[in-house]
């Protein structure tokens, strides 16, 4: 029973690992691209029938004599997103996913129907932020009509992998919390959310029953002929991304901060009580693991070094080469990256800007470290917020496509002034959905282990992959950081509408 898979549905492709828990071995890592539609009005959009049709293919291109050896398995998948189903279990629109901003509009009406932004973290502990699940549905509302009529199911879309895979509808508690209905403290909907969203239906009914983190389903014998799996396979209740890069990085436990550089940007650390912000500072999420996660999400990470790259005819793989011949703070040039809006700071309608632009810094080199150190610097102003609410951390654990660059771990380091971590399994939240299938077997089985003694077992350093911090440079990036402050604020009232 130690062999487990994990799929994470991310937002630019769609992974599955398979773990063999008794050796300590990574059996096997696959991806397949997935497209990103984009409209003018900020909509975000995919296809869900390309999520299955991309684990389709990830499994089929593993051997299938391990397939057939897979005991359990779970799905991470992008949070916020709302997949729209009809009462047969049919899809009626493409998925509106976390980068989208066309609804930001619908955020403020929801968050006006209970009384402003403080009363809605009053109820759930957080507000209804640009790319929340809430906000998409008057927003179909109003532009999909036909299709909010027929809705009968809202699932996330992990929720709607699980229901590919097992026939039923269920969602857990952590990726719940990223719908905006959540009530983090009592872990249940909240009516008067649901109600500020459609007065004038229960959208309650269209809502999956939650489950606890370490749920089990059967795998539907269809879908397992599909993906070369056994009958026998079980489904755990997966999670939200965010969650399940926690658990990946062994970040389930007070203490530890986890950083994911992925299309967008994250910092959570575990908390085993609610850990709400008055100002809404940062997302007060339930965890995947049966506790709380603090969060701090950036919309524009790797999107906006990748994009540089793509400008100037060369792979972010060799990104690093151009960080080596500029020096930190980039010669004055600065970039707020915000090409998807942008949620820390809360800015929807943010775009991208670029000051302190002169002839020496107009290359290839200088814009790809200013798009770099502007996506860091978005990231500290959150971790900011964690600190002067008192958080304390003794080092940072890496995640996600941007902890592949050594220079981006340095940089990480110094603008940090800590240390800093890569797992050796870089792939946090498909390594973290198969170490959760994991813990869920074995409870299961009557074993009464802790997720966070799993994650300690099986989640270990890449010894070569750690960064220190460089007094030198954390002082170059401190003066820069400042500079990135006194733009952004001095840009704030041109985005805020």
């Amino acid at each position: 029973m130690s062999i487990v898979a994990g799929i994470d549905a991310g937002t630019q492709s769609l992974k599955v690992v398979i773990y063999d828990a008794a050796q300590r071995q990574l059996l096997a890592s696959v991806s397949a691209p997935l497209e990103l539609h984009s409209a003018d009005d900020g909509s975000r959009e995919q296809d869900p029938a390309a999520w299955v049709a991309a684990m389709g293919d990830c499994f089929g291109r593993i051997d299938p004599q391990l397939r057939l050896q897979v005991r359990a398995l779970a799905v991470s998948g992008q949070q916020h997103g709302f997949v729209a189903l009809d009462a047969a279990g049919q899809v009626l629109a493409p998925a509106k996913l976390w980068c989208d901003t066309s609804s930001s509009a619908e955020c403020g009406q929801i968050m006006d129907a209970v009384g402003g932004a403080q009363r809605c973290i009053e109820l759930a502990g957080n507000p209804i932020l640009a790319g929340y699940t809430a906000s998409k549905l008057p927003w179909t509302a109003k532009h999909r009509p036909d299709a909010y009529a027929k809705l009968a199911h809202i699932l996330l879309p992990h929720d709607y992998l699980n229901f590919v895979l097992t026939g039923q509808y269920y969602c857990e508690h952590g990726d719940a919390s990223g719908t905006g209905w959540l009530d983090v403290r009592t872990r249940q909907w909240s009516p008067q959310l649901l109600k500020a969203t459609d007065p004038n239906r229960d959208l309650g009914q269209c809502l999956p029953p939650l489950v606890d983190a370490d749920a089990l389903f059967d795998i539907a014998p269809a879908m397992a002929a599909r993906l070369g799996l056994a009958g026998t396979v079980k489904v755990g209740a997966g999670g939200g991304d965010n969650m399940m890069a926690a658990i990946g990085t062994g970040c389930v436990a007070p203490g530890k901060l986890a950083m994911s550089l992925g299309t967008s940007g994250t910092l959570f650390a575990s908390s085993d009580v609610p850990v709400v912000d008055p100002a809404g500072a940062w997302a007060a999420f339930c965890s995947s693991s049966g506790g709380w996660l603090p969060l701090i999400c950036t919309m524009n990470c790797t999107v906006a070094t990748e994009q540089v790259a793509r400008m100037f005819g060369f792979s972010s793989r060799e990104g690093d080469a151009h960080i080596a011949a500029t020096p930190p703070g980039a010669d004055g040039l600065l970039m707020l990256p915000f090409l998807n809006g942008e949620r820390t700071p809360d800015l929807p309608l943010g775009k991208g800007v670029l000051a302190g632009l002169d002839a020496h810094t107009m290359n290839a080199s200088h814009f790809y470290r200013a798009a770099m150190e502007g996506a860091t610097y978005a990231l500290k102003y959150g971790f900011d917020a964690f600190v002067r609410a008192g958080m304390q951390f003794d080092r940072i654990v890496l995640t996600g496509g941007g902890c592949n660059s050594a220079a981006w771990r340095q940089m990480i380091a110094d603008v940090f002034e800590l240390p800093v971590e890569v797992p050796q399994q870089s792939e946090g939240a498909a390594f973290g959905a198969a170490l959760q299938a994991l813990w869920a077997l074995q409870r299961s089985t009557g074993s009464e282990v802790s997720l966070a003694a799993v994650a300690a077992a099986h989640v270990t350093p890449a010894a070569a992959a750690s960064a220190t911090p460089d007094p030198a440079r954390a002082a170059a990036y401190a003066a820069a950081y400042q500079r990135y402050l006194q733009h952004l604020h001095a840009v704030m009232p041109l985005y805020r509408g």
